[in-house]
């Protein structure tokens, strides 16, 4: 660094800071100087710099939400890196969850390529039907944690939606799945 660089950067700072500064910087100040480590945070983890970004903007929406609660400067950019850290997570569970199911109805469509139309139609509503009357002849907490399984939940987030203790999930869902193989050959599903 020159010299004159480095007499610039001395006389540009302040000689006492204001208690204004002193406290939690303006939503703009907190902006400018922690973007780029959010970014570097949430890319970090999401490897991908579309997504970085995406939660990047989320962390900030987050920021803007909360700026009231946060009074001390200093804690800003430790609570921007741990909720860029959460976001970022949360992001790679639900793409995670949402390719699972992607892939499987894609899997279920070329296997099962039926011809589309009206009778093809008219068969699969019934069978939803079918399966909507005998879930609902399933007693709950099974028809939940069922209902949740199916969604991508994994047995501790059942077990804290539903407010149950994690080592019953299992088994609840493994006798939500037999009475509902009962009620639904019952009810004409099995053909």
């Amino acid at each position: 660094m020159s010299e004159r660089v480095a007499e610039a950067l001395i006389n540009s700072v302040p000689e006492t800071v204001s208690p204004v500064a002193a406290g939690a910087p303006s939503f703009d100040e907190a902006f400018t100087l922690h973007h780029r480590a959010v970014f570097r945070a949430a890319y970090a983890l999401v490897r991908d710099a579309g997504l970085a970004e995406d939660v990047t903007q989320e962390v900030f929406l987050k920021l803007y939400q909360h700026m009231g609660s946060l009074r001390d400067g200093e804690h800003v950019r430790p609570w921007l890196l741990r909720v860029a850290a959460n976001t970022a997570l949360n992001t790679l569970r639900g793409r995670t969850r949402t390719g699972a199911r992607e892939e499987e109805f894609v899997a279920s469509a070329v296997i099962g390529a039926e011809p589309v139309g009206v009778e093809a139609d008219y068969e699969r509503r019934t069978e939803i039907e079918e399966a909507r009357r005998a879930l609902s002849q399933v007693r709950e907490p099974m028809r939940s944690c069922l209902l949740l399984k199916q969604q991508g939940l994994s047995y501790r987030e059942i077990a804290q939606t539903l407010s149950l203790n994690e080592a019953n999930v299992g088994s609840l869902i493994a006798r939500g799945r037999k009475e509902f193989t009962r009620v639904y050959g019952k009810i004409g599903g099995s053909r």
